[in-house]
């Protein structure tokens, strides 16, 4: 077994041991990913996958679980969407590992192996990003410039807005354009795509070049489950629960 393979193992197994009391300890757990670590080569490295997923992202998952009251809540998905647009009122930790959580589950579901699903969006997604952007190559332009502009730590977003048309913002920290209260101009949307623009996302392999690693996450685009979010959820009004299969109802993280 190599190293990838037993690390995945490991983190499998406490995932799945955590799942396990989920429900009488009413906690948030770590999700596991839905291929290996180094499914994303040569456009995201096994090693930092390894750490963000395994390191980061589960100080988030514990950040949260810390910060919220014993009993406050279901620990699946949609109860994680939900939190997302109350998290800025519940204090500080709340608004940054409840982020982080949902953020980085939303982050790695909307990524596949570049030989996996579509690599194009639905026709439904297709005409919409068409009728605001011109064309996907246009919104891709306009997402990664959102990510590149994006000073310091924080994420790029596509989603829709209220009126159902798409729109591109970004978000400071761990912050997202479903929260509520937030300090700063955020245009109000649902989120389908993400990217992590945190320096931990891409610095092992892309050191300060960010715009190498904007231009390489668009290989590992799962357009099949941003597709669904847009058409399942977002296009009517609803927060999409980060799962890998991003079906009719929610599973537990």
């Amino acid at each position: 077994m190599s190293c990838n393979q037993r690390g995945r193992h490991l983190f499998a197994v406490v995932g799945a041991l955590l799942s396990a009391s989920c429900a009488a300890k009413d906690i948030f757990t770590l999700p596991s990913l839905p291929y290996e670590y180094d499914a994303l080569e040569p456009h995201i490295d096994a090693q930092t996958m390894q750490i963000h997923h395994g390191k980061h992202h589960a100080a988030y998952v514990a950040g949260l679980n810390a910060a919220l009251p014993d009993g406050a809540g279901k620990c699946d998905a949609a109860a994680l969407a939900a939190l997302q647009a109350s998290a800025p009122s519940k204090g500080v930790a709340v608004r940054n590992h409840g982020g982080g959580h949902y953020n980085h589950a939303l982050f790695w579901v909307n990524m596949a192996p570049a030989t996996g699903p579509s690599s194009e969006p639905s026709a439904d997604l297709a005409a919409a990003i068409d009728d605001k952007f011109g064309s996907l190559e246009g919104m891709k332009e306009a997402f990664s410039k959102a990510a590149m502009g994006r000073f310091g730590s924080g994420w790029a977003w596509l989603g829709v807005k209220p009126d159902g048309s798409l729109a591109i913002t970004s978000t400071a920290n761990q912050d997202n354009p479903l929260m509520e209260g937030l300090e700063y101009a955020v245009e109000k949307m649902v989120p389908i795509l993400g990217l992590d623009a945190w320096e931990h996302a891409y610095y092992l392999k892309y050191q300060n070049r960010r715009a190498d690693y904007v231009t390489a996450f668009w290989d590992v685009v799962n357009w099949n489950k941003v597709s669904r979010n847009y058409e399942v959820y977002a296009k009517h009004g609803k927060a999409v629960p980060p799962t890998p299969t991003g079906g009719g109802h929610a599973t537990e993280l």
